[in-house]
């Protein structure tokens, strides 16, 4: 089973500074069909002007993960961490029992798009961590990059849930196949572009919900660049 949720499906909000699209539902939009994918909770596709930005606020028991696409995303948390996060640099933070942090725009002349993702954690009340890591477009091109897992494997970043997260970018005859366990779901988001997905097409801002598939194909690719998760069922 492969279901498309289309880009203009997803929730939306607009505060003026942040333009923000909802894949599941989160803070004021609702939708009781679209709460979560196995564990996957939440993809907001953020874009934050010049100057905007996140006030301190906290977060428990989840497993955040922030992907930078463009411009620049400064950091300051609790735990004592001030960083930025450019394009291709992949942002873990677990929250277990509390972080504490702020998210502002730091490029000086252009929007910051980015993705932040919550999978849920395999426990609550951990200790609190954060990891930052740089994933070059040249491991990502024309294949799927492992860049967070349970065990950090291959250099990905860890997350404490049992979910894996794969980055990939294609574009003309650049194919790839990840296998599946029927068991589980999956879930595919195309950060931007247009790519063939199991023989159905996606664009921009388009999820697709698997299950009961024991592999994905991916190829014909328009610049694309996609997520796929592999998820607790």
């Amino acid at each position: 089973m492969l279901q498309i949720r289309k880009a203009e499906d997803r929730g939306h909000a607009d505060h003026g500074w942040l333009k923000s699209h909802h894949s599941f539902s989160f803070a004021d939009y609702h939708d009781p069909a679209h709460m979560r994918w196995g564990n996957l909770r939440v993809i907001n596709d953020d874009l934050i002007a010049v100057g905007g930005g996140f006030a301190t606020h906290g977060h428990r028991d989840m497993e955040i993960v922030t992907y930078v696409t463009a411009g620049l995303l400064g950091h300051r948390d609790s735990l004592g961490n001030g960083t930025d996060i450019p394009p291709g640099d992949v942002q873990r933070m677990s929250a277990g029992r509390e972080v504490r942090h702020s998210e502002f725009n730091h490029a000086p002349d252009q929007p910051t798009h980015l993705l932040q993702i919550w999978i849920e954690p395999r426990c609550k009340g951990i200790e609190p961590g954060y990891e930052q890591r740089h994933f070059a477009a040249l491991e990502k091109r024309g294949r799927l990059r492992l860049i967070a897992s349970p065990d950090g494997a291959a250099g990905s970043l860890t997350i404490h849930a049992d979910a894996a997260i794969h980055a990939g970018l294609f574009d003309g005859a650049e194919s790839a196949s990840l296998p599946l366990d029927p068991a589980r779901k999956a879930y595919v988001h195309l950060v931007r572009g247009r790519l063939v997905v199991n023989g159905h097409l996606l664009r921009a801002g388009d999820g697709a919900l698997v299950a009961d598939e024991e592999h994905l194909e991916l190829g014909d690719g328009v610049d694309a660049e996609v997520l796929v998760f592999d998820l607790a069922p």
